[in-house]
């Protein structure tokens, strides 16, 4: 029986646009997400860095474009929150059947583009469904390792089998069934989290 439910936010709640970010770089001479740009991108979301450094780091990479136009950029891939979705989360969360978590692999420039582009008082709402709201840069741990999932049902004292979770991410529904947690893979385009109840 699902007692808990975790709950990813990029493309779960807020719509992305993942490609945009290399679009956005590509006018100032990105070619591909190099190893050394991988581990940029993982220290900063496990908030290994500050803001200041990772706009730092990328314009060392990227000298011809500004700090501004690179911070444009990484927020390129972030787009709008149906409302839809926001009032099924506050309808689930005012049943008070589950537990509900929210586990993301966000980064501090990220979030605050979100809670400034919702405004404080939607994003509150937003983050009030929750009993708990786990960022990957505040935690430092992200999405697919093994020990965020193993933070979460420990910090909850949840039992794997009793809980969900919910993911675009295939790599990290992977991870989380693999802990025993009932996963489901959202497909992006043709599912929504409104269905969720089906899955359960």
């Amino acid at each position: 029986m699902i007692k808990n439910i975790i709950f990813d936010f990029g493309d779960i709640f807020i719509n992305l646009d993942k490609p945009a970010v290399f679009k956005a770089l590509a006018n100032v001479g990105y070619i591909e997400v190099t190893p050394e740009l991988d581990d940029i991108f993982k220290a900063y979301e496990m908030g290994l860095m500050t803001s200041e450094n990772f706009i730092l780091k990328l314009n060392e990479i990227f000298p011809s474009a500004t700090p501004k136009e690179l911070k444009d950029a990484w927020n390129s891939i972030l787009l709008d929150f149906p409302e839809n979705r926001l009032l099924f989360l506050e309808q689930l969360a005012a049943e008070k059947k589950y537990r509900l978590f929210l586990l993301s692999n966000t980064n501090e420039i990220h979030i605050e583009y979100v809670i400034n582009a919702m405004g404080e008082a939607q994003f509150n709402r937003f983050k009030d469904c929750f009993e708990k709201f786990y960022l990957s840069h505040e935690i430092k741990l992200r999405k697919p390792n093994k020990d965020i999932y193993e933070f979460v049902l420990n910090e909850n004292n949840l039992i794997a089998e009793e809980t969900f979770f919910i993911d675009d991410t295939q790599e990290n529904t992977a991870a989380s069934a693999a802990l025993g947690i009932k996963s489901w893979n959202l497909l992006v385009g043709k599912e929504d989290i409104i269905q969720l109840k089906t899955k359960l």
